[in-house]
């Protein structure tokens, strides 16, 4: 290839030359059909073994705000009509809601809160008024109009659409959504709170209303800055780590925001205070140049910006939300506004011009956890090819050693190895491995029960092998190289494994590759049913169980049909592979 083409060998030269070994590989590769199935399989194990660099998992890792998202990269695609007339945003769960100077509303993103509910479903009441301002909660968005009315849809059973009355006839500055809760802050400084009370501490002590500057909401809790610059937890619950609040906040502090478990405040000598339940990171603030002039949060981070024009972020950054694009790092942009929210950023530049980071999508959705299909399907693959993997290489050794064995000596050896054989073969694989599983199931981890599928899956699938390599054994044994090596005094094991089995190792090859498949379907059909490797490790078997209801099937498509689509993909490459290996080591088969 690299020095030229080579003398043209005369047929007769080319017989003598070209070894069985090669004959079968130039048979092998000129079958268009195999090469097809060892590209793919190839293509699919090289995903499983790369992907997981790229895409780690976190086996603890669940997200109720993100279940059940269909596949989309599209959750931050404002609409273009809005981009040039932006007026306020909101950032919601996995949609974003936002009005214009016109007053009219637009919703993007997955805004379906349920199967009945979706956000997207605007009423007629808000369409028909000029809204001023949008606030997206975890299941409902909150509205103001230009008249000083509240409007409330989504999610409503938990009284979420229960705003005081006297709420519709104040002058509203401030509005505000969060996970079943809504508030709203007058012009006097006055805080309504309404919604589910069960979950958050949504009442206000008097003595504190009319002095409110400003709020923010956390998914259970709220603070307050108050007109003396001072920050106050307003409820009643102060007992909670929320209500802790640090020193050094009892006056200047400019700015307040709250992810989904803390709060954080800024004060007029540009430093940061965090408090609550820190988990994410929530209070490594970076270094930086300059003082922060707003702050604004999300989910499990915040996003600052600078008296210098920069902007900063930290905390969690699974989706890239922390992770602020270089030119507005770098201040090259004059924003004058920035939307936070959940996992994504919105930023807007004095010309209207908005730029957005953080989550954008899943290119195969996500399930019922929240969890990324995709991330889930590499790292499941892997594991599913290992269990294949390691339970042939078990099988090869057994049943290659009792095999060569049993076909080389013969006799009462020969007799007992098969009747084992028998015996082995009698035993119904899966349900012996669904009452192991259920008997061991309780006294063994994850990772002993993964060890466990791959060792029983060896041991109960090596007779047919076993069988193979006697009957290749029993027909090669009286050739003249094995009587030569006798006369020559070699061990008769080193015959056996040295000198025979090099000779059958290609009929042994065929087999094992269609044997890989098998075990794969075997491992996958015991997870799906339960009684393989269960989650949170995930295999492509255990990824399909939600295809048995009838609500995934017809909803959540894409927690299936992925999973579903690679494996078919898969085994259907081995089995080309191992068809084709099958026609390069008997070109005869082709004919039958």
């Amino acid at each position: 290839m690299f020095f030229g083409p080579g003398r043209e060998l005369s047929f007769l030269e080319e017989e003598q030359v070209q070894s069985p070994l090669r004959s079968m590989a130039k048979r092998f590769f000129t079958n268009k059909i195999a090469m097809t199935g060892l590209i793919v399989f190839l293509s699919c194990l090289l995903l499983v073994i790369i992907g997981p660099i790229f895409l780690p998992l976190d086996l603890s890792y669940s997200d109720a705000t993100q279940q059940n998202v269909p596949p989309t990269r599209k959750l931050a695609a404002v609409p273009e009509a809005l981009k040039s007339d932006l007026r306020k945003l909101s950032v919601g769960t996995t949609y974003g809601i936002g009005c214009d100077n016109a007053g009219q509303v637009y919703t993007w993103g997955y805004t379906k809160i349920t199967d009945k509910i979706d956000l997207a479903e605007i009423p007629d009441e808000v369409r028909e008024a000029k809204i001023v301002d949008v606030a997206a909660g975890y299941d409902h968005v909150l509205a103001l109009s230009d008249k000083g009315r509240l409007y409330v849809w989504g999610n409503t059973r938990l009284s979420q659409a229960d705003i005081p009355q006297k709420a519709q006839k104040k002058d509203i500055i401030l509005i505000g959504a969060s996970t079943q809760y809504s508030a709203a802050l007058t012009k006097e400084g006055y805080l309504y709170l309404w919604g589910n009370g069960n979950t958050a501490d949504i009442k206000v002590k008097k003595d504190y209303q009319n002095h409110i500057v400003k709020f923010a909401l956390s998914d259970y809790a709220y603070v307050c800055l108050m007109d003396d610059g001072s920050i106050q937890y307003t409820g009643y619950n102060a007992t909670t780590s929320y209500a802790q609040i640090p020193e050094g906040l009892e006056s200047g502090v400019i700015d307040i925001a709250a992810s989904s478990t803390t709060f954080a405040a800024v004060t007029d000598d540009g430093e940061v205070a965090v408090w609550g339940n820190v988990t994410n990171g929530e209070n490594e603030v970076p270094e930086f140049d300059g003082e922060i002039r707003e702050i604004y949060g999300g989910r499990y981070h915040y996003t600052a910006l600078l008296d210098t024009g920069k902007i900063i972020s930290w905390g969690d950054n699974h989706f890239g939300q922390a992770k602020v694009p270089d030119h507005l790092a770098e201040g090259e942009e004059q924003i004058k506004d920035i939307y936070t929210g959940y996992y994504q950023n919105y930023a807007v530049n004095e010309d209207g011009k908005i730029f957005t980071w953080g989550l954008k999508g899943y290119l195969m959705g996500t399930d019922n956890l929240g969890r990324d299909v995709l991330t889930r399907l590499v790292n499941g693959g892997r594991v599913t090819m290992t269990v294949g993997a390691v339970s042939v290489i078990i099988m090869l050794l057994i049943g290659i050693t009792i095999g060569g064995l049993s076909g080389y000596f013969g006799g009462r050896l020969d007799v007992v190895l098969m009747r084992i054989a028998e015996v082995i073969s009698g035993i119904p694989f899966l349900p012996f491995a669904l009452i192991l599983s259920s008997v061991v199931s309780s006294s063994v981890s994850l990772t002993q029960r993964m060890y466990l599928i791959m060792v029983v899956l060896g041991i109960l699938s090596w007779p047919p092998l076993a069988r193979l390599v006697r009957a290749q054994i029993l027909a090669v044994r009286e050739q003249e190289y094995v009587m030569a090596a006798k006369a020559m005094g070699v061990k008769e094991l080193t015959i056996v494994f040295k000198h025979i089995l090099p000779n059958i190792l290609s009929v042994v090859l065929v087999n094992i590759t269609l044997d890989f498949a098998t075990c794969m379907l075997t491992e996958s059909s015991l997870s799906y049913l339960g009684f393989g490797i269960i989650p949170p490790t995930p295999t492509w078997g255990n990824m399909l169980t939600g295809a048995n209801n009838s609500v995934v099937i017809q909803q959540y498509w894409w927690r299936w049909v992925f999973p579903a689509l690679i494996f078919g993909i898969c085994t259907i490459a081995i089995n080309l592979m191992g068809d084709g290996l099958r026609d390069a080591v008997d070109p005869k088969s082709e004919e039958r």
